[in-house]
């Protein structure tokens, strides 16, 4: 833990807190601030436990903050955009509302790999094609959306979804957001029917799946809002916060027969609890397909709702998790923590 708070090694997030003991101050693994020696060093599993030895929060990588969080002048800005689709913001427009142009396409490009700008045009394509979906008019759809042309509108919505507006009924958008979790950014997929994708952001294989998605649902993809991200955002929310075991919010999972086998396996394995390839192979019946099965696991696009982290080797080690076997460990570890200390509570009013 040492060395990777010295390699400021961002693999670590959410695994474990520095405290360091001659400034009484703890930080996250990928603080820049100047590194300790190391025998003034403790490490903590979470926050709470360095707050409760009396240490406080470093002013540099703030730890009490989600890594990335969205900052509250952009969330209101993104609000506004949410709210009316043809609203256009202008650097003279930041400027005016006190913010500084250069900040937001800084903190755009990084954390989505866009411009502040692009990501408004993209969300106005991404209206005007749902409007149109929902049976409005081309004119309406593009007007409303807040186009200046029916040509500009066009020739925007072909070169994006590589049809005429007249001719996408038969296109769909998979709309991608951020969410932040103690493990990490995630990116969410939906389309229309519920989530398809849920995976770390730097998970082995991101850009395949996102193709297969694209490709077998005939969709484009899209950063934009999706009536399914609020239940998804607060149900992991309340996963972290150790308040929820099970999920409700609607999934898409387009795969094979076996694969929806597969999938809906995993969904039944307890929270909290393992059961080996082997055993996951036996109960449906398939014992000789464990390698079959182990990929049909591989290929969940759904992470922690469909919880493959549950699988492990028949020896009891960690085994394949494309996202890194550090955050199945951490997952295992905490439903099992969690788990515990609702056993214990309930001991204790009994």
């Amino acid at each position: 833990m040492y060395q990777a708070l010295v390699d400021k090694d961002v693999s670590y997030e959410g695994t474990f807190i520095a405290a360091v003991k001659t400034t009484g101050i703890f930080c996250r693994p990928t603080c820049t601030a100047k590194k300790p020696k190391k025998e003034n060093v403790e490490f903590f599993k979470s926050t709470k436990e360095a707050i409760l030895h009396g240490y406080r929060p470093c002013k540099v990588c703030n730890p009490l903050e989600k890594p990335g969080e969205t900052p509250d002048y952009i969330k209101g800005i993104l609000q506004e955009i949410n709210n009316d689709p043809s609203v256009k913001f202008k650097d003279w427009d930041l400027t005016q509302a006190g913010i500084e142009p250069a900040k937001i396409h800084r903190w755009f490009l990084k954390n989505h790999g866009i411009t502040f700008h692009s990501y408004q045009r993209m969300f106005r394509i991404n209206s005007a094609f749902k409007k149109i979906q929902n049976g409005d008019t081309v004119t309406s759809a593009a007007f409303d959306s807040g186009y200046e042309s029916l040509s500009g509108f066009n020739d925007s919505f072909k070169s994006v979804f590589g049809v005429s507006p007249s001719r996408s009924k038969d296109q769909q958008v998979m709309n991608i957001t951020r969410i932040e979790t103690p493990l990490g950014t995630m990116y969410a997929g939906a389309v229309e029917q519920g989530i398809c994708l849920l995976e770390f952001t730097d998970r082995r294989m991101l850009e395949t799946e996102l193709k297969t998605l694209s490709k077998t649902l005939n969709a484009t993809i899209l950063q934009g809002a999706n009536k399914h991200f609020k239940q998804l955002t607060q149900e992991l929310e309340e996963y972290f916060a150790g308040q929820r075991k099970m999920f409700s919010v609607p999934l898409f999972t387009p795969g094979s027969t076996f694969q929806q086998m597969v999938w809906s396996a995993l969904c039944d394995i307890p929270y909290a609890s393992t059961v080996s390839y082997k055993q996951q192979a036996i109960k449906l019946q398939k014992p000789e397909a464990v390698r079959a099965v182990a990929n049909a696991n591989g290929m969940n696009r759904i992470s922690i709702i469909i919880p493959c982290h549950r699988v492990i080797g028949e020896d009891g080690h960690l085994t394949g998790y494309g996202s890194g076997l550090w955050r199945k460990k951490w997952l295992l570890d905490f439903e099992k923590s969690n788990d515990q200390l609702a056993i214990n509570k309930n001991h204790l009013n009994a």
